[in-house]
């Protein structure tokens, strides 16, 4: 879901939202769930992020956990990566499943990415956990980019979302592991992206992400331990 980049989540959740909605998802989840069903043991989630990445990446990163205040870091990298687990508020504002919290997004920024993307993930989710309002939230964003405290991505800006343990919705789950792509605001055509044999993918249908980036996710061939990946096959649960 991406254009829930970030986000976060952002990107995760995009692919499969339009085909979830198309198909009737039912709606249990108008507004934020009690704050304790998002948070988890900080061990767990600090074992969840790390595996977004091979082992040579993530164990050399930064890992941040949610706690009730925000996120906080519990290991200090040095490669300049940054893991954490994105929640469901980081999906397109237009998302049926904005408020789901079992969704669960284990990502490993790059350095670049980590400048220049992350950043609205940590704002997005302080905002959250103020108690704003989709609607609030979605305005609180929109004054942010406007006053340029969110950026564009920086060049050369990309995660990995590997994860075996992924839950980016109810319908697609794990769904695949894959690597994401940000850039400024860009259309599909300019990446080759969503064409016949092409491996990138643009979800055009969720446009409500007031960000200035545009996310372009690619598929891997296995997830994180590992495993091969074989399509339409869940793994992790």
């Amino acid at each position: 879901m991406t254009k829930m980049a970030s986000g976060a989540v952002l990107a995760l959740t995009m692919t499969l939202g339009a085909t979830a909605h198309a198909q009737g998802v039912a709606k249990p989840y108008a507004t934020m769930a009690p704050l304790d069903q998002y948070l988890m043991d900080r061990a767990a989630e600090a074992a969840l992020a790390k595996s977004a990445a091979p082992p040579s990446i993530s164990d050399n990163a930064t890992i941040l956990v949610l706690t009730a205040k925000g996120y906080e870091t519990v290991a200090k990298g040095k490669n300049g990566f940054t893991c954490l687990v994105e929640r469901s508020w980081m999906s397109p504002f237009d998302f049926p499943e904005f408020w789901n919290p079992k969704m669960r997004g284990p990502i490993c920024y790059n350095p670049p990415a980590v400048r220049s993307v992350l950043p609205g993930t940590i704002k997005r989710t302080d905002l959250v956990l103020k108690g704003l309002t989709k609607p609030a939230l979605l305005a609180a964003i929109k004054t942010e980019v406007a006053k340029t405290r969110l950026g564009m991505p920086e060049l050369g800006s990309m995660s990995y979302m590997l994860s075996p343990h992924q839950y980016l919705n109810d319908k697609g789950q794990a769904w695949a592991p894959h690597m994401m792509f940000y850039a400024g605001r860009s259309d599909a055509a300019a990446w080759g992206a969503n064409l016949p044999g092409s491996p990138i993918m643009l979800d055009d249908d969720h446009t409500l992400t007031p960000e200035p980036q545009s996310t372009f996710m690619m598929m891997a061939s296995a997830w994180s331990d590992g495993t091969p990946y074989v399509k339409g096959q869940g793994h992790g649960h």
